[in-house]
């Protein structure tokens, strides 16, 4: 059996791109989460039990050759390989889904560990594994877990906005991304736009510490050196380094 899946792979690969998620990820898109989909997905749509052997050969090659496919998947799909032809075709209709399911458990069992994951994400998770079927996991995976940390990133922007030591430009892009109020808009302000936003106020913060006459010249030096710095580094001057200068 092992002996014809050089070429079957090959053929696979040039057939179809990459499937099918199997990782959570904050996308867009989302997907309807049923075997019928994943079955369509990679037999091109043709009944699984019309397939001729090469074709279910090359419909499993291709989940094996998908990067996103999990450890699960890989083992099932292997086995259906190294079986017979109606190995091969339960695990199209069965086995597939029941196999992304158990990698499924997996990785909402890691969002569940991260101790990044706020509580929104965190009670969807649980959910989806209280009622652990695969359509459940997957909808988690594919559309539940994007608006639950939309859910927590709106939480962390309003305890920013809330901040008093926040700044005009911290304030006024948060502020900008829940008006805009999509998933996307706010995983930025987080993950980009509030360490730009900061920057701007901590390089404001430091033109005042210039505009002071009666800063000494180590202040003085060591704040015409940071306001050109990185982020981290305007950030690290005002609540450290000024700090070090003058003592």
């Amino acid at each position: 059996m092992r002996s014809t899946r050089g070429a079957l792979i090959v053929a696979a690969a040039v057939l179809t791109p990459a499937l099918l998620l199997t990782t959570p990820a904050v996308a867009a898109g989302t997907a309807p989460a049923t075997s019928a989909v994943t079955a369509t997905a990679v037999t091109d749509g043709t009944p699984v039990d019309e397939m001729s052997e090469d074709d279910l050969r090359i419909a499993i090659l291709r989940i094996i050759a998908d990067e996103d496919s999990g450890r699960g998947v890989i083992r099932e799909a292997n086995e259906a390989l190294d079986g017979t032809v109606e190995d091969m075709r339960e695990f199209l209709k069965t086995g597939y889904r029941l196999a992304q399911a158990e990698d499924d458990r997996v990785a909402i069992a890691r969002i569940l560990a991260d101790p990044d994951s706020g509580r929104g994400v965190k009670r969807e998770a649980g959910e989806a594994l209280d009622v652990n079927t695969p359509e459940a996991l997957r909808a988690f995976l594919e559309t539940g877990y994007r608006l639950a940390q939309a859910e927590d990133d709106r939480v962390a922007i309003a305890r920013i906005l809330a901040d008093p030591d926040s700044g005009r430009g911290v304030k006024r892009e948060a502020g900008e991304a829940l008006d805009v109020n999509t998933p996307e808009a706010l995983r930025a302000f987080l993950e980009t736009g509030y360490r730009l936003a900061q920057a701007e106020d901590d390089r404001v913060a430091i033109a005042r510490i210039l505009a002071d006459p009666a800063i000494s010249a180590a202040l003085r030096a060591a704040a015409e050196e940071a306001i050109d710095g990185t982020p981290e580094e305007l950030r690290y001057f005002l609540e450290v380094g000024r700090y070090e200068v003058d003592g």
